[in-house]
């Protein structure tokens, strides 16, 4: 049986959604309005991750809001830290965090099914190296994050917003990498995958003519899927459909160019 949507969707107005748990516009409209690279999804949300919202949502949930700097140190107890944005429901990040508990995931998105998802997996696989944040993460890129504080950036199956005149909302763009670069540590790994095949081709250009930036591959072009990466479901659906996968590898060089 499936589970039911939450009793605390049905609240009364003006109660919040989930006491305690993620806020609706956490940044509000403290910084400028601007083109977005994603579109909320109003999905429902079932009993079991209101739960998960509402217990976990304090320890390990975090609203971007713009307002001050994080201590990634403090937060992940001294671990090597990567971004991930945009995680689904996030199976493959708790895969990922389970392979890997050396290393703190930053995981953001602004699903709340999918948030409370997370935090589901992440406490029932005993997973202490995952942080899930709620709202946009390019005012947590450019309004909460030190410099070199990141030793990776991972952007998995990014909207690919297809047609034409919604191309200047992709995410993977010269002013967003301009904006990660000085927050990733040199050497770090800025890692994208899209089964969107114009995209993917894109992302390549663009990340090859960035300065900031090294393509892994010594012929320029896609990586093979590295082991780490999980198979998900949905990139196993697009698979089922005949779409081809690509994964792109980049590291951010050792000095950055001057703007």
């Amino acid at each position: 049986m499936s589970e039911q949507p939450a009793a605390s969707a049905r609240r009364p107005k003006g109660e919040p959604r989930f006491p305690g748990g993620p806020v609706a516009d956490p940044a509000g409209s403290h910084h400028e309005r601007r083109i977005r690279s994603f579109q909320p999804r109003r999905s429902r949300v079932t009993t079991g991750q209101g739960e998960y919202l509402e217990r976990l949502w304090p320890v390990w949930g975090l609203d971007i809001d713009g307002q001050g700097r994080l201590d990634l140190n403090e937060m992940f107890d001294g671990l090597p830290v990567v971004l991930e944005i945009g995680f689904g429901m996030g199976e493959a990040t708790a895969e990922m965090a389970a392979a890997d508990p050396g290393t703190g995931i930053l995981a953001v998105d602004v699903h709340t099914p999918g948030q409370g998802n997370l935090l589901g997996l992440a406490e029932r696989g005993g997973l202490t190296n995952v942080r899930v944040g709620n709202g946009d993460a390019i005012i947590l890129l450019r309004e909460m994050l030190e410099p070199e504080s990141l030793d990776g950036l991972r952007v998995y199956f990014p909207d690919p917003w297809p047609k034409k005149r919604h191309h200047k909302r992709r995410i993977i763009q010269p002013d967003f990498l301009t904006l990660a670069a000085p927050r990733l540590k040199p050497g770090a790994v800025l890692h994208c995958a899209t089964d969107w095949e114009p995209y993917a081709e894109q992302m390549l250009e663009v990340l090859n003519a960035h300065p900031a930036f090294e393509n892994t591959q010594p012929d320029g072009g896609y990586a093979p899927r590295p082991a780490f990466r999980p198979l998900t479901r949905f990139e196993g659906q697009g698979l089922d459909k005949g779409h081809v996968v690509h994964d792109l590898l980049f590291t951010r060089v050792a000095e950055l160019p001057s703007v």
